[in-house]
C-alpha cells in the first residue's frame, strides 16, 4: 500500500499533536524532534480526541480522562485506558508527513513458563486493570479472575451520568475489555462471590463451594453501597446504584414514576439527580450539606454546582431526615423526621459505600473494613490490595479514596509488585463528575487548604481553581479546562507552586 501525504512537517509543534484523516480512519500525528509518529486519534477507553490533549514528559495524556501514552511507542502508562495505541508507519520526506494506513501488528511480549497461579479477587476496574497489566509484562501463569457479576468488567462511571439519563443503554455500557481478549490472554473468568479468603493459607472459597489455592491475589473487590435501616426500605422502589443490575432496576422504575427523591448529596446521588430529571421526574435530594461537594471542591463551586441543580429543576432540603417509607407494595411517600411527607415513586439512596472486605481471615481490618497496605500495596505475604477498600500512604498520611481510575492506578502498579517489583504509587488523584452537561476534572487531594485562586468564574461554569496550603498546590477542580488540567496531571506529580501553577494554566490556556 502507498503511503499517503498527510501534512507538511512544519505545521507539527512538538507539544501537541494533529488529527488527521485517510478515508474514515482518523490518525494523530505527534512530532519529536525531526520524527513524527502515527498513532490512533482516539483514546481507547472512551474515544476522547486525543490531538486536545497534552505532551508531557515524553507521555501523550488524554483531555478527558488522563490515561498517558508514551510518545515513543504508544505504550500505556496510566489507565483508564487498558490498552496500548494502534501505531502506523510513518516517514518524513523533505516537508512531507507520509503514513500508511494499515496498522503495525502490536507488539506483544513473550509469555513467560510460570507454573503459579495468580488470582484476582474482583473484576471491575481494579481487577480488570491488573489482568491486563500482569499478561502485559509477561506472566505466563494460571489467571483466576474472579467476577459477582455474569458479564465481563464494564465501565461503571457511565452508570449515573449517561446510561440513567437515557444517553445510552444498559447494554451499551461500555466494556472494559472486549470479551476476546479474555480468551486471547488465558484469563480465567469465574462467576461466583467469595465467601472466604483465608490470607495466611492462600485459599479463596466461593458460595457454591468452590476453593482455589492460590500464590500471590489482589484483592480489588470495591465497596458495598450503604443502605438505611429504615421501615419501609424493603420497597421495590427503595434502590441502591452501583451495577448494571442495580441501574437497570431504576429505569424500569422510572416510567411509573413522577416524583424521585435521593438520600444523600454524594457525587452519585447528584449525578443521579441530574439524570432523573432528563427523563422528566421531579427530583427531591434530602442532602447532609448546605452546600454540596463544599468539603472537596470548596464553597464557591460548591454553591454553583447547587444552583446548576436547582436551574434544572432539582429541589434541595437540608434541614430534614428520612424516618422511614411509606407504601404497601408499591412506595408512595418518605416521612420526614418534621412531620412532612414527600410524594415518592422511586428513592435512590446515594449515602456512600462500605468496603467489601467481611470474609477476609488472617489480616486485621481498619476501623472502616478497609485494609492497610503498605507503599508497594502489599497487605500481607502474597495479597495486595487496591481501590477503595485500600489504606495508603498518600503524602506520608494514611488515605482511603474512592476513585475509579486510582483503583486501576493502584491495580497496576499491585500485578507489577506481584512479579517482584517494587513499584510505589507516586501519581496524582484524578476524578471526574458529570452534571447536566458539565463535566467537573478534579486533580490531586486536599483535605484542607488555606486559599483557592481562580482562573475564570465558577458561576459560568468555564474555570479553574487552585487548592492550595502554603503556597502548595494541593488540588485542582475546573470545567472546560481540559488541556490544562491534562498537563496538570503530570505537572502535579512534583510539588508545584501557586506561582507557577497560574503561568502554566495562562500558558496553556492561550495555546
Amino acid at each position: 500500500m502507498p503511503l499517503h501525504i498527510v501534512a507538511r512537517f512544519a505545521e507539527l509543534a512538538e507539544d501537541r499533536g494533529i488529527e488527521v484523516e485517510i478515508g474514515k480512519n482518523k490518525i494523530l500525528l505527534l512530532r519529536s524532534g525531526d520524527q513524527v509518529r502515527a498513532y490512533q486519534a482516539e483514546c481507547p477507553h472512551a474515544g476522547a480526541p486525543l490531538a486536545e490533549g497534552a505532551i508531557c514528559n515524553g507521555r501523550l495524556i488524554c483531555p478527558w480522562h488522563k490515561a498517558a501514552f508514551a510518545i515513543e511507542n504508544g505504550q500505556l502508562c496510566e489507565p483508564p485506558a487498558l490498552l496500548n495505541l494502534t501505531r502506523y508507519p510513518a516517514q518524513v520526506v523533505g516537508d512531507q508527513v507520509q503514513v500508511d494506513d494499515q496498522a503495525m501488528p502490536p507488539v506483544k511480549p513473550a509469555a513467560n513458563k510460570d507454573d503459579r497461579c495468580f488470582a484476582l479477587i474482583g473484576a471491575g476496574a481494579a481487577g480488570t486493570a491488573a489482568a491486563s497489566a500482569l499478561r502485559d509484562s509477561g506472566f505466563g501463569g494460571r489467571l483466576l479472575l474472579i467476577d459477582r457479576e455474569a458479564e465481563p468488567g464494564y465501565d461503571r462511571t457511565v452508570l449515573s451520568k449517561f446510561v440513567l439519563a437515557g444517553e445510552m443503554t444498559v447494554e451499551e455500557t461500555p466494556p472494559l475489555l472486549d470479551a476476546a481478549f479474555y480468551r486471547e490472554q488465558r484469563i480465567e473468568r469465574i462467576h461466583g462471590e467469595v465467601t472466604r479468603l483465608d490470607v495466611v493459607n492462600k485459599r479463596l472459597t466461593l458460595r457454591d463451594g468452590r476453593d482455589f489455592n492460590y500464590h500471590a491475589a489482589l484483592l480489588a473487590t470495591g465497596g458495598q453501597p450503604r443502605a438505611l435501616d429504615l421501615p419501609g426500605a424493603g420497597l421495590p422502589q427503595v434502590l441502591l446504584l452501583r451495577s448494571r443490575q442495580d441501574t437497570q432496576r431504576i429505569i424500569d422504575a422510572a416510567p411509573a414514576a413522577r416524583h424521585a427523591v435521593i438520600i444523600g448529596d454524594s457525587f452519585i446521588g447528584l449525578e443521579a439527580a441530574s439524570s432523573l430529571r432528563q427523563r422528566g421526574l421531579t427530583v427531591t435530594v434530602l442532602a447532609r450539606h448546605e452546600v454540596p461537594f463544599a468539603a472537596q471542591f470548596g464553597e464557591r463551586i460548591g454553591r454553583a454546582i447547587r444552583t446548576l441543580h436547582e436551574q434544572n429543576g432539582v429541589v434541595f432540603r437540608t434541614q430534614v431526615e428520612a424516618t422511614h417509607f411509606e407504601g404497601t407494595d408499591r412506595l408512595q411517600a418518605v416521612a420526614l423526621n418534621n412531620g412532612e411527607q414527600l410524594p415518592a415513586d422511586l428513592v435512590l439512596i446515594g449515602i456512600g459505600v462500605n468496603p467489601a472486605t467481611e470474609w477476609v481471615e488472617g489480616i486485621k481490618c481498619e476501623d472502616d473494613g478497609s485494609l492497610r497496605v503498605d507503599d508497594t500495596l502489599r497487605a500481607a505475604e502474597g495479597l495486595w490490595v487496591a481501590g477503595d477498600i485500600a489504606t495508603f500512604a498518600l503524602h506520608d498520611q494514611p488515605r482511603r479514596i474512592e476513585h475509579w481510575r486510582l483503583a486501576q492506578q493502584q491495580a497496576r502498579i499491585a500485578a507489577h509488585n506481584m512479579l517482584g517489583s517494587e513499584e510505589r504509587y507516586s501519581d496524582v488523584p484524578f476524578f471526574w463528575t458529570y452534571h447536566f452537561g458539565k463535566n467537573f476534572d478534579y486533580l490531586g487531594h486536599a483535605e484542607q487548604w488555606d486559599d483557592i485562586v481562580f482562573e475564570g468564574t465558577p458561576e459560568q461554569y468555564a474555570f479553574i481553581a487552585l487548592l492550595c496550603q502554603n503556597g502548595i498546590v494541593a488540588a485542582v477542580v475546573a470545567c472546560e479546562y481540559q488541556r490544562v488540567t491534562s498537563m496538570l496531571a503530570d505537572r502535579m506529580k512534583r510539588p508545584l507552586a501557586m506561582g507557577e501553577a497560574l503561568k502554566l494554566i495562562r500558558i496553556h490556556s492561550e495555546q
